[in-house]
């Protein structure tokens, strides 16, 4: 595992290093970390996954450059999704998955169109480690683990190139008050389409680059402005799914649809930042008997 995840990076360092050669700063960091946990106190299906992004490019102005590659957003990413019964499960459950996945991605704005652009290498499959390492927390904690029943007959290994690109378009409502509909596409690991809208009031974020997680959705902060106080967050999408290597047909029979809506609050301090959402996710394969909540949290705090 620790193989595959440096060959990975490896191949992200290079174009990092060309960046740096070609007189990029960086801009800003952000992560996310999504539970069930925190959510509906359940530990189940999405039941965790974590995001971070690495941001440089040519300076900051508070809007997007015209141009494509001015800005590059190297990201890392894990996600465990798992049946809902850790022992012994339902044969109609969906099987256990990890997954890790390494991307680069570029922002930018042709008119009143923002762009997102970039490809992310997925790593599925016991190769992870990640079934070991949920093992051994959970053993640490003291909570159920999953049983070698479940481990040994999770989605196989593979490595699965996947492209996104999604456009948006920020509409001023009044105040600091702004609505952002987009489109999202997605080719690879999961091939989607998908439409929404995001709605934010108050000052906090306005101004930055923010990226949208995949699992959730919640936009996390990246590159930041200094900015006081407290903006509250709004959202829902709708996707068409064409196929899913996370939910093999010979095991589930996927849904051809999902829906996500979120709420959120952004604070900022004069040294510290936190985030919390909430993210309700529609089924996504017909056995699932409902949805479910999961929460979302990014903390700064510099004592």
């Amino acid at each position: 595992m620790i193989r595959v995840i440096a060959m990975a990076a490896l191949a992200m360092i290079a174009p990092m290093s060309d960046a740096a050669a070609q007189g990029r700063e960086v801009l800003g960091n952000g992560r996310i970390v999504n539970n069930d946990l925190y959510g509906d106190a359940s530990d189940r299906w999405q039941t965790g996954s974590v995001a971070g992004s690495h941001v440089v490019g040519y300076g900051w102005t508070g809007m997007l450059p015209d141009r494509p590659f001015d800005i590059l957003e190297y990201r890392i990413g894990g996600q465990v999704v798992t049946p809902a019964n850790l022992r012994t499960p339902d044969p109609t459950d969906r099987p256990y998955a990890g997954v890790w996945t390494l991307g680069a991605h570029t922002h930018f704005q042709r008119g009143m169109v923002e762009m997102a652009m970039g490809a992310d290498l997925a790593i599925v499959g016991q190769q992870t480690g990640l079934s070991d390492l949920q093992t051994a927390l959970h053993d640490g904690l003291g909570v159920t683990a999953a049983s070698k029943q479940v481990t040994d007959n999770q989605v196989g290994d593979g490595f699965y190139p996947t492209l996104v690109t999604e456009a948006a378009t920020t509409i001023p409502l009044g105040g600091q008050a702004v609505v952002r509909p987009f489109v999202e596409g997605r080719w690879g690991l999961e091939t989607l389409a998908r439409v929404g809208a995001d709605v934010t009031i108050g000052g906090v974020g306005q101004g930055e680059l923010l990226v949208r997680d995949a699992i959730t959705g919640q936009r996390y902060r990246t590159v930041t402005q200094p900015i006081q106080g407290f903006s509250y967050v709004l959202g829902g999408d709708f996707a068409y799914v064409d196929s899913s290597e996370l939910l093999p047909a010979n095991k589930v029979t996927a849904t051809d649809t999902r829906t996500r809506l979120r709420a959120g609050v952004h604070w900022q301090g004069e040294r510290n930042t936190v985030f919390y959402g909430v993210t309700y996710l529609s089924k996504e394969f017909e056995a699932q008997p409902k949805g479910q909540v999961v929460g979302s949290v990014r903390m700064k705090l510099d004592f």
